[in-house]
């Protein structure tokens, strides 16, 4: 027996991407549900069921929710205005079922954060720093999102990120192997690249083959900035011009970079997130009464109050 295989099992500190789940669930087919005056709870709906499931399922010792709250108002949108310009504020419908999942989390007894400032994965990034940080035993850290970007966020060996909904987990190694750069290079890469989901630029005509290329050989964009003279005896098609493209583009580079870098160090007072301990995140038992209020309170039907209502007593 090996001596790792005596060594207790690192905790898991479960930290949950939620604009994933409730997006997903208001504009899924498969998740229709109204009020009893016809006013759309899809969101809630779905979102609800997720958490129910996923605390069944995982019985999570910690967990952390994380919410976007800065759309258009966070300290990116100060750096660039075009940062995401392709997204929409949701309409009154859905500000309302944002605002009931954020009420619903608190109801289960689970940890939930937002910002106006920052985005959900700094809320997770400076989490998932302050819970290795401040934890008495070894930790592993499972982000729960589809969002490539959070990949930057695995540090250690047993720390994974897990599409929940696809069932799929990924470790330091996978992302490694799938994209051709180490998580932590994801700054570097995206800033080279560019990210056309979140409006991000990159350096024009400089793709993935070409920005691996220089990672491996620079490891960071301020590596591959601090060498531009020998890129030209790199074996890249284009590489004789390259160094001209990189250096014409240096300051949106530097931007791009910043824009993708996830924040893991927030320390503003008034964030909750930011003074966050191991001891924050234990979940409490569902406030039945609370739960029962909420599903009144928004008016959902008799079905699906006591759909709900069945979840909570079988978790």
């Amino acid at each position: 027996m090996k001596l790792s295989d005596q060594l207790p099992a690192p905790q898991a500190f479960y930290l949950i991407d939620a604009s994933i789940y409730i997006f997903q669930s208001h504009f899924s087919p498969n998740v229709e549900c109204f009020s009893e005056e016809g006013e759309e709870l899809s969101a809630v709906y779905g979102f609800t069921q997720f958490l129910f499931q996923f605390l069944r399922r995982v019985k999570p010792e910690r967990i952390g929710i994380a919410m976007d709250e800065s759309l258009f108002c966070g300290f990116r949108h100060e750096l660039c205005a075009q940062y995401k310009s392709n997204r929409e504020l949701p309409d009154e419908n859905l500000a309302m079922q944002l605002g009931a999942c954020a009420e619903i989390c608190r109801i289960l007894g689970l940890a939930a954060y937002s910002s106006k400032k920052y985005e959900a994965d700094d809320i997770i990034g400076t989490l998932s720093s302050r819970m290795v940080e401040f934890s008495e035993q070894d930790i592993a850290v499972c982000i729960v999102s589809r969002d490539k970007d959070l990949a930057q966020l695995l540090k250690s060996k047993n720390d994974s990120l897990w599409d929940y909904s696809g069932n799929r987990k990924r470790y330091r190694a996978d992302i490694q192997n799938e994209y051709g750069v180490a998580p932590e290079q994801f700054p570097d890469y995206l800033g080279l690249v560019g990210d056309s989901v979140d409006c991000i630029t990159g350096v024009p005509g400089v793709g993935p083959v070409k920005a691996k290329e220089l990672l491996k050989n620079y490891h960071t964009l301020e590596g591959v900035y601090q060498n531009l003279e020998s890129i030209s005896g790199l074996s890249l098609r284009g590489a004789s011009r390259l160094a001209a493209v990189l250096e014409e583009h240096h300051e949106l580079a530097k931007l791009s970079k910043t824009l993708a870098t996830i924040v893991c160090d927030a320390s503003d007072e008034g964030e909750g997130f930011t003074n966050a301990l191991p001891s924050s995140l234990k979940p409490y038992a569902i406030d039945s009464p609370s739960f029962e209020e909420f599903l009144f309170k928004y008016k959902f039907t008799n079905n699906d109050k006591d759909y709900l209502l069945s979840l909570a007593k079988r978790t």
